[in-house]
């Protein structure tokens, strides 16, 4: 990189630059690339010199080292300053520095300094950004870093880069000091002042020369354009980058031009600060309220009334009234009476010419004034924007503008670029004159204006006439329409102040028919005010002209204007003067010059003689006029010339370039290939997906590749050199361009690509037309020939060549799409080949967001692509949050106005011409106003835009089908939806009606309810009310009709439309005007049409004020949802609401913890209970106890649930779920109380039973303390001697017990295996079935045997035929009937066994009797309804198999029997503690010694107790929180029993969990548990344990302190220390009843706390040491806990595939049963009737197919699988069963890989229709597992 001097007088510089700062911040010198100068020149403070630098031409100014003001040159120029700073001086300096800058050069320059800190090459000065920016608050943008020595390369590129950035960014701050002096003079109303100092100044006139004070420069600052120009003038800079003369230099004259009536203007119209804050599109596509149609608009609103009534269409938006500030009749003063004395006086003032009235009014403003001045004060969209409407509404357009302040002449090009005019011309076949129709041909043309090549006739005023030559214009274009504004015009006034100078132009379009003025497209300029004093716009014109008509007030050489006239009469333009006091007929003067007088003529004559004239003069040769060539014209300033526009326009040029040259039907396959052929043969396969035929899951496997090949040559095609560089340049475009600059680009883009396919459309369209009119021909003449077959096949041909010829950035947009989609679907991409696309959907969410629609339907394939929907709408997420928006769809036939209507009320972009409907579905968010957001709840509109029903280039047979998906679609998104019926044509109103009527059935009946408002438009009548009742009535009566046909297709019961959707007739329909006012092309929008718009608006607002509108987030899974349904044959049955499952998951999640919350409570309220009553000290509980214990956590509970229903994200989802929720939590609330009532009261029945135990207790403890005390005495001298005593006690407690037990009947164990085999003897069953069974044991897992034909016996036919010839064709439906007949079995033998009292009476053999007899009789009932009987076998089988089930209840009840009631068994568990007595006895250890140890002793026991069974809740309460298996909803715990089994790979435990879903679940919930305590989380345990514990130990501490202290004060007994020691433990510890009479005699209680603290000590390190697998064992296991938490849950399962319902609760009706991910039927043992192939099938695969299923194994009539719910209410009804792809990859790896253990389960074969497909082997276990997390998600 270098730099070299030019030469500065030959090259003006692209960027002019002024060093600003410390002069010792930059080492000067020949290789610094900065700043070369030599050394001599570096002393030079104020040296100049011009660079070739990087490639430009830029000029750099030194101004280092801070002079004085009076010292500073002249400075001509200059684009930005660099504020240079040393490092480690960087803040200090850069205070000054600004300041200096602000006082020598004004505060407004300060957006235009780079600061830039210099530092040496190995100096670190990376906190100087943050030092800066805490101090002034700059922005990284406009900070740089670089080295003293500016030698690097590098760094001095990244600067320029920024400042050319800023410049950028800058560009629109016009002249900064000019506009604000301009401002300050309308804000204050000093022109006065000003004047005068001007011309004192011109009178020599001078200011003090005092320089060296600071009021002088603030003079300086605030008088830079009032004065005689100076140094300090000169410094008032062009920050624009414009290479012209300067603003600043304007001369005194032009500065003159800039009147007090200007300024005024402004300031009555509020717009005094817009000259430079320029009004922008943002303020006005924001949905405010309605637009005032009323007067009562006052002048400072006067410019926004007039953008708003002109962007929606109303061109009365031109001349708005303003409400008068008083009643007085305006502008007319009168005489009071009192000033008048007789009536000669007042005749006198009557006739008085002269009499003075009160003048001082200010009059209304000039309308074109009030347009003039918006159109000044608006940026360039808004200017574009206004520019288009104004054409729309058939106004005359500036082309050549003044500007108000310097005068220069701009050319507006850039406001044309969007205006696209048709018209037809006529032309007489071949030489034929004759005006015979038939004669003549008639082309249309249709084009972006800025490009036609047109006749322009320019007109001209000279001097003064009394003939307005704008009126007379305007019945040459349009006699009903005041195209250019006149002096008769409404709100016109003799005063105007911003239209002298301004040329309008406006194009007359013919419509080829006989009445037309002109054949062809002309276009009419009209200069306003007096030509004489504009001379530079007169010349431009009338070099541009094809016709030149001037109006003078007389033609005489003695007048002024002879000159012109001489000059236009000698040149060869075409020439027409109009002459104001001469009353000629039209006079030819010579070849192409006329003259015509006005006076006293009939303006309709004369506007006929100048019709003929200008057809005549261009009938012949003439020149032509093309708005583009303005851009050429010397002296006249081109709006696209600013940098933001040029940069815009290059970057389009570049991707135009691209493009340029190919034939216009084959760009897109070319450069945008992805959206072509593959896409749509890649939309066909996924239609095809959803209604698969023959063998389903191999087909569907061979599409989904197909699908996948797609995709990869998708990847690969866009890689192709042609759409690389496209997409790339286009990409690379949006990410780096500002925002102003990227909007440029966006615009310039589709214009330029509007002007490649103008031609070639206008073309197709033409022979599109004449073709059609030819196939109407035939078919009307019934002509059946080939000849109408070729003509159809060439309307197909041109039909499939338009839509390849329509090319807009709609397409690049959906290449972007189609690119992003099909990298994103393979799996593996390389980082290089991630950075492009991943940044498509960010950059199409930033155009979404500034207002750009977005494509959401594919128009052309007929399909949303929904990975690119859904990203984009992520991406908008991210920037904007999750907002709520109201979604707004509009449906309606094919160019009825739905575009134009949506593009009118609000301001949106939607594309409306004929030859550019909208293609597909397209959004566009549009944001609300503050006034609006106050009042609604949402913060954006979503409209949804279609490209209507019954599209021409659908017709055929698909057109019905898309019409209905299209409409159920937009319907379905929409919170409203607008339907648009176009005309009065009843047919094609029943035909929308039929369409969207079904389309809202669909909604209803998926709980979706849109509203809607019906829009009739091009209503010849619309304020006739009877008429609009008729018409009313008549929908009505349509929608009742066809809400009774919908009924019939979707099989439901209405009869009348408002049964479908809340609809009000008088309300919701809507009479629109027609459009036009007349027939175009050239009438104007209809003003009715407008207030029709206005009158929508208001009802829209209205409406979404009622509603929550939706989350982006919420709308985009609507959008997958809906899109996945409409993709099934059966819409109803295919729509799952993805959201509304997330949102209920969700409660799921909440409903878990707030159930875990109640159960924590109570099984804290039961453990405290629990001891109490097991130790006899509680033997009643009351029902209103457990109630009270609850009520605070209950209360907490309903608290929290209201708080998560009225404050979640999804509250209006949530709300349908309320009521149902909190009725659940209160009926879990009542049960677990009573649960818990119900179990404490088995416990009191239980201690009631073994009262007569109890009673002995107390007397058997009195007798072993007493025998331990006096055994110890007698052994005192072997206290030493551990195994002595320890002999001697075992010798005589032995005889103790018998002693204590003489009269007691010891309680045998049982011996269940014995009473089973009797039991089985007494039924007559031989025992030889008995042993094989028992020896087999196949009867343990009897339920879950995968073929029962073993165990059956056919029955016979009358003639003795058999109805299954072979066990193994025993049917699915059957074998699934018996296995559930066992289940039934099970469970009823377990309830009556478990409903006998062994715990509190003890075991009888006679209950397994009465079960067996139970279980006899239930299997004959079964076997008598069935064409089969059972062979004993199963019998046998069947009675050990409930036998095993019970065995574990019988016998750990009758433990609990034997250990209440045994004394033996009671008297042994003391052994241990009376011998420890015994031995303290031994030791002659006190009273108050033993009764420590004993006191310890039964302290500890239950201790351990409570502790164990606090650790087992609080580690179950730890797990549920924080286990991930555990801590979310059913559905999450059913994914992780699927890892479990997966990483296992044990085929018993998956037939376990498909045959038992709940007992597989129960013993992975224990697993897990006894994994978490004693290994994975063995730490967290032993602390949960610990802190238990310790609190345990505080607890007996407290009670100790407090039980000692108390007995002290009161001077109690030891009875009374126990009762207050018990008292203090209560009621978190329970204590044994401790008898007190042997131990009567301690009196020292300090001591006896003493010991106990002591002993307490080892109690508390024996307890933290308690193993863990006690907790496992104690009353409260933490399995069990968590499994009455978890499995309280839906068990039902799916009746053809048997997954499990995954909803957390029970009973959750009206919810269907669901699960999210089905499985192949084969899994459950589904098969072929009547063969061994097992179905290989997944559910959600057959109900989208024609497939047919028997419901039950005996059924004869069979049902096809997608209308289920017919096959049985109960069954099959009760299950939501969605049509999808959603195929877990685990099912298909777990049929792979245990195949051949599923077929010898079975008997069955994976063969035939039920062969595995290929595809389905490939998937390893890892992929498996993965596939599961698509569960929760």
């Amino acid at each position: 990189m270098s730099a070299s001097a030019v030469n500065i007088d030959k090259v003006t510089p692209e960027l002019t630059l002024i060093l600003i700062g410390d002069s010792n911040s930059i080492q000067i010198g020949s290789k610094n690339i900065l700043l070369d100068h030599d050394k001599e020149t570096n002393l030079e403070q104020f040296s100049s010199r011009l660079y070739d630098l990087c490639g430009r031409q830029i000029s750099i100014i030194n101004l280092l080292g801070f002079p004085e003001i009076d010292k500073i040159p002249l400075i001509q120029e200059a684009h930005a300053f660099i504020l240079l700073l040393p490092n480690g001086l960087h803040v200090s300096q850069y205070n000054y520095g600004m300041k200096w800058l602000e006082t020598v050069f004004g505060k407004e320059k300060i957006p235009y300094v780079m600061t830039v800190v210099t530092h040496e090459s190995d100096e670190n000065c990376e906190s100087a950004f943050a030092d800066l920016n805490a101090f002034g608050s700059i922005s990284e943008k406009r900070y740089h870093t670089c080295t003293r020595s500016m030698m690097d390369g590098n760094e001095i590129t990244d600067l320029l880069v920024k400042i050319q950035v800023m410049v950028s960014e800058n560009e629109d701050q016009k002249t900064q000091q000019v506009h604000e002096s301009y401002e300050e003079k309308v804000k204050t109303g000093e022109q006065k002042e000003t004047e005068t100092q001007i011309k004192m100044k011109e009178h020599g006139g001078a200011e003090n020369p005092k320089r060296n004070d600071d009021n002088r420069a603030r003079q300086l600052q605030s008088k830079t354009v009032l004065h005689q120009p100076n140094k300090k003038d000169a410094l008032n800079m062009d920050m624009s980058g414009n290479k012209k003369k300067l603003l600043y230099n304007a001369s005194e004259e032009n500065r003159k031009k800039c009147p007090k009536q200007t300024e005024t203007l402004l300031r009555r119209l509020d717009l005094q600060n817009k000259l430079e804050q320029k009004l922008s599109s943002e303020e006005f596509l924001k949905i405010g309220r309605p637009v005032n149609q009323t007067n009562d608009i006052s002048e400072k609103d006067l410019a926004q009334a007039f953008l708003q009534r002109l962007l929606m269409l109303d061109y009365r938006a031109r001349y708005i009234p303003v409400r008068q500030e008083n009643s007085d009749i305006s502008h007319i003063q009168g005489f009071s009476a009192s000033d008048s004395v007789d009536n000669d006086d007042d005749l006198e003032a009557l006739f008085n010419t002269n009499v003075e009235l009160n003048q001082t009014k200010e009059t209304h403003l000039h309308p074109m004034d009030v347009q003039m001045a918006v159109f000044h004060c608006s940026d360039s969209f808004l200017k574009q924007k206004m520019i288009t409407k104004l054409s729309q509404c058939q106004y005359a357009l500036p082309l050549l503008v003044p500007d108000p302040v310097t005068m220069n002449i701009e050319c507006p090009l850039w406001t044309f670029r969007q205006i696209i005019k048709t018209w037809k011309i006529t032309e007489n076949k071949g030489n034929s004159k004759e005006n015979n129709d038939n004669l003549k041909k008639v082309t249309m043309k249709s084009m972006p204006i800025y490009k036609a090549q047109t006749s322009m006739v320019c007109f001209f005023r000279l001097g003064s006439t009394s003939v307005s030559k704008s009126q007379l214009m305007n019945t040459l274009i349009n006699e009903r329409h005041d195209t250019f504004f006149h002096r008769n015009c409404p709100g016109s006034t003799k005063s105007r102040h911003l239209m002298d100078g301004v040329a309008e132009i406006a194009w007359y379009c013919p419509a080829g028919k006989h009445n037309d003025s002109f054949t062809d497209c002309i276009a009419f300029c009209n200069l306003h005010g007096d030509s004489m004093s504009v001379e530079e716009q007169r010349e431009t014109l009338t070099e541009k002209s094809s016709v030149i008509v001037v109006l003078v007030p007389t033609l005489e050489k003695s007048q002024g204007s002879s000159a012109i006239i001489s000059t236009l009469y000698k040149s060869s333009k075409p020439l027409i003067i109009l002459i104001g006091d001469n009353d000629c007929d039209a006079v030819q003067m010579k070849p192409l010059k006329y003259k015509l007088g006005l006076k006293d003529r009939n303006q309709s004559d004369v506007s006929e003689e100048v019709k003929q004239i200008i057809g005549k003069i261009l009938s012949g040769p003439h020149t032509s006029f093309q708005l583009e060539s303005m851009a050429k014209v010397v002296g006249i300033t081109v709006d696209e010339n600013k940098t933001a526009c040029k940069t815009g326009k290059d970057a389009a040029l570049k991707i135009v370039e691209l493009i340029k040259g190919n034939d216009i039907s084959t760009i897109k396959n070319q450069f945008l290939p992805c959206q072509g052929q593959l896409w749509h043969d890649w939309c066909k396969i996924n239609k095809e997906k959803h209604n698969l035929k023959g063998h389903l899951e191999e087909e569907k496997d061979q599409k989904t590749d197909k699908q996948k090949k797609l995709r990869q040559n998708q990847c690969a095609v866009s890689n192709n050199e042609a759409c690389k560089t496209l997409m790339k340049s286009f990409t690379d475009s949006l990410m780096v361009l500002p925002p102003k600059e990227r909007e440029y680009f966006l615009k310039w883009t589709q214009i330029l690509i509007d002007a490649l396919s103008t031609d070639d459309l206008s073309s197709i369209l033409q022979d599109y037309d004449k073709t059609w009119s030819k196939v109407l021909e035939l078919k009307k003449k019934h002509d059946k020939s080939d000849k109408l077959r070729h003509k159809q096949t060439e309307l197909e041909d041109l039909s499939r060549k338009l839509q390849s010829a329509t090319f807009g950035l709609e397409h690049i947009f959906r290449e972007m799409g189609q690119i992003y989609e099909a990298h994103k679907s393979q799996k593996k991409q390389t980082q290089s080949q991630q950075t492009k696309w991943t940044k498509y959907p960010e950059l199409a969410a930033d155009l979404m967001i500034s207002g750009h629609p977005m494509e959401l339907m594919d128009g052309d394939a007929g399909h949303v692509p929904l990975t690119w929907i859904s990203s984009l709408l992520q991406e908008v997420i991210k920037k904007l949050g999750d907002q709520r928006v109201f979604v707004l769809s509009v449906l309606g036939i094919q160019s009825s106005g739905k575009s134009t209507m949506l593009n009118a009320m609000f301001g949106l972009q939607f594309a409306v011409s004929a030859g550019r409907c909208t293609k597909g579905a397209f959004m566009q968010l549009v944001e609300l106003s503050e006034e609006i957001k106050e009042k609604v709840k949402f913060d954006y509109v979503l409209v949804v835009d279609t490209e209507g029903l019954r599209a021409v280039e659908l017709e055929g047979n698909t057109t019905l089908h898309h019409d209905n998906e299209l409409a159920t679609f937009v319907v379905g998104l929409g919170n409203m939806t607008l339907i648009n019926i176009f005309g009065e044509n009843p047919a094609e109103m029943q035909d929308v009606l039929q369409i969207v009527v079904q389309a809202l059935m669909r909604m209803k009946k998926v709980n979706l309810s849109p509203s809607c408002v019906f829009v009739h438009q091009n209503v010849t009548d619309v304020g006739a009310a009877e008429k609009n009742m008729e018409g009313k009535r008549r929908l009505q009566e349509k929608l009742d009709k066809m809400a009774q046909l919908a009924a019939k297709e979707e099989v439901c019961d209405v009869e009348c439309f408002s049964e479908v959707i809340t609809f009000d007739v008088q309300n919701d329909v809507k009479y629109f005007a027609q459009l036009w006012e007349g027939s175009p092309p050239m009438a104007p929008p209809n003003p009715g049409y407008s207030e029709s718009v206005q009158e929508l608006k208001k009802v829209i607002l209205d409406k979404a004020e009622l509603s929550d509108g939706i989350t982006l987030s919420h709308f985009n899974t609507k959008v997958q949802d809906l899109w996945n349904a409409l993709m099934n044959e059966h819409f109803v049955f295919s729509f799952k609401n993805t959201q509304e499952i997330a949102t209920y998951r969700e409660l799921e999640v909440q409903y878990g913890n707030w159930t875990w919350a109640l159960r924590s409570e109570m099984l804290t309220i039961e453990n405290q209970l629990y001891p109490r009553i097991e130790k006899g000290q509680l033997d009643n509980l009351e029902l209103s106890y457990l109630y009270e214990e609850m009520r605070k956590t209950y209360e907490e509970i309903k608290t929290n649930i209201a708080t998560y229903f009225e404050t979640d994200n999804n509250k209006d989802i949530l709300c349908q779920w309320r009521s149902r929720f909190e009725t659940k939590i209160k009926e879990f609330h009542e049960e677990l109380v009573k649960g818990v009532k119900r179990k404490l009261d088995e416990v009191i029945q239980q201690r009631k039973a073994c009262k007569k135990l109890d009673n002995k207790k107390t007397e058997f403890e009195d007798k072993l303390l007493q025998k331990s005390e006096e055994l110890a005495h007698q052994l005192k001298f072997m206290s030493e001697d551990e195994e002595e005593l320890k002999s001697q006690f075992d010798a005589v407690w032995s005889h103790w017990v018998k002693e204590l037990t003489l009269d007691a009947k010891p309680i045998e164990d049982i011996n269940l295996e014995r009473d089973q085999s009797a039991v089985l003897e007494d039924l007559c069953i031989e025992w030889q079935h008995i042993d094989e069974s028992k020896r087999r044991r196949r009867y343990k897992n009897l339920s879950e045997a995968g073929d029962y034909s073993d165990y059956i016996k056919q029955k016979k036919t009358v003639g003795g035929a058999v109805d299954y010839v072979k066990g193994k064709l025993f049917p699915h439906e059957q074998q699934k009937l018996i296995r559930s007949f066992i289940n039934d079995v099970e469970e009823d033998c377990l309830e009556s066994i478990k409903s006998k009292p062994v715990a509190t009476r003890g075991y009888r053999s006679t209950y397994l009797q009465e079960v067996a007899q139970n279980v006899r009789k239930k299997v004959s009932e079964f076997q008598s309804g069935q064409n089969f009987t059972f062979k004993k076998e199963f019998t046998v089988d069947l009675l050990l198999y409930v036998f095993d089930r019970a065995e574990k209840w019988i016998l750990h009840s009758h433990k609990t029997y034997k250990d209440n009631n045994d004394a033996l068994t009671y008297l042994n568990s003391k052994k241990t503690e009376y011998y420890n007595i015994f031995r303290s006895f031994c030791k002659g250890n006190s009273s108050a010694v033993v009764f420590g140890e004993m006191m310890c002793e039964k302290v500890k026991v239950s201790a351990v107790e409570v502790i164990c069974n606090k650790t087992g809740v609080d580690i179950a309460g730890e797990m549920k929180c924080s286990f991930p298996a555990f801590s979310g909803n059913r559905l999450n715990l059913e994914k992780h029993v699927l890892v479990s089994l997966a990483e296992k790979e044990d085929f018993n435990s998956f037939v376990t969990y498909i045959r038992n879903p709940r007992k597989q679940v129960e013993s992975f919930i224990k697993e897990e548990v006894e994994k978490y305590m004693l290994t994975t989380h063995k730490d967290k345990a032993l602390n949960i344990l610990k802190k238990n514990v310790e609190n345990i130990r505080k607890l007996i501490s407290q009670a100790l302190f407090e039980a000692t202290e108390k007995v002290k004060k009161n001077q109690g007994d030891t009875d009374m220390w126990v009762k207050e020691f018990s008292s203090s433990l209560s009621p978190n510890l329970t204590l044994d009843t401790i008898c007190c009479q042997n131990f009567s005699d301690i009196n020292n209680f300090d001591f006896l706390k003493e010991e106990l603290e002591k002993s307490l000590v080892d109690i508390t390190e024996e307890m933290s040491h308690l193993p863990l697998d006690k907790v496992m064992k104690c009353r409260q296991k933490p399995d069990q806990i968590l499994i009455d938490q978890l499995c309280d849950c839906c068990w039902e399962r799916c009746p053809f595939c048997s997954a499990v319902c995954t909803n957390t609760l029970k009973d959750h009706s009206p919810e269907k049963h669901r699960v999210p991910f089905h499985r192949p039927s084969g899994v459950e043992g589904w098969h072929t009737r009547g063969t061994v192939d097992l179905v290989i099938d997944f559910c959600t695969t057959l109900v989208a197919s024609d497939r047919r299923f028997y419901p039950e194994y005996n059924s004869v009539k069979t049902f096809l699988y997608k209308c289920y719910p017919d096959a049985g209410e109960k069954k099959y009804a009760s299950w939501s069963i969605t049509a999808d792809l959603s195929m877990l990859i685990y099912w298909k790896w777990f049929v792979c890989h245990f195949q051949k253990e599923l077929e010898d389960h079975y008997k069955l074969k994976f063969q035939g229709g039920g062969e595995i497909p290929k595809e389905w082997r490939n998937y390893s276990k890892e992929e498996a597992i993965e596939s599961l997390d698509e569960m929760c998600n």
